[in-house]
């Protein structure tokens, strides 16, 4: 994360709106060489606190993203999103949490405990729950953390990338024929 942040705190750069895709929110500051306000450099240090989520939130984004994809703690996607959602539009914003919300929700209604307290196994069953009743809001929370954790240098690596920054080849599309 540290290497990867680094790489986007060349310069400075205004707030800029997300497209679709959080990680667009990303690519378009890097595509400015800014950075997030300075939020960047907070993101490994002991006393960190959430920029725009409240402390409840990030915990259960902690929980959330963890049950998703394992190792998203340790490669601190909570922090990545936090910062990322701080300088995005307000309706995104309002998405993510409502979600977020949602997720919460549904796990006090279902099994009676906030989807942070559930243990493994039953925040497993809370999402499955929550991804077939809630498809809409599962596939934002979903594309946050899955886009955080593999802009993660711990994501990068586990796709191969060697910490060069570009690739001398593109093995996958080296076989695929376009017309």
């Amino acid at each position: 994360m540290q290497k990867l942040m680094a790489a986007i705190a060349a310069g400075g750069i205004a707030p800029v709106v997300a497209a679709a895709h959080p990680i667009e929110l990303y690519r378009r500051i890097a595509d400015g060489g800014g950075t997030l306000g300075g939020g960047e450099t907070a993101l490994d240090t002991v006393d960190w606190r959430p920029i725009f989520l409240s402390t409840g939130q990030d915990q259960l984004l902690v929980a959330l993203a963890e049950t998703m994809v394992p190792g998203s703690t340790t490669a601190q996607v909570d922090r990545f999103i936090d910062l990322l959602l701080s300088v995005d539009s307000t309706a995104k914003q309002k998405e993510f949490v409502a979600a977020l919300t949602t997720v919460d929700e549904e796990a006090k209604k279902r099994l009676q405990k906030a989807f942070a307290e559930l243990s493994a196994g039953d925040r497993e069953k809370a999402l499955t729950d929550f991804s077939e009743a809630h498809r809409g809001e599962f596939g934002n929370l979903k594309e946050w953390i899955v886009g955080a954790y593999y802009s993660s240098e711990q994501g990068m690596k586990e796709l191969g990338w060697d910490g060069n920054f570009a690739f001398d080849t593109y093995p996958s599309c080296e076989s695929v024929a376009v017309e």
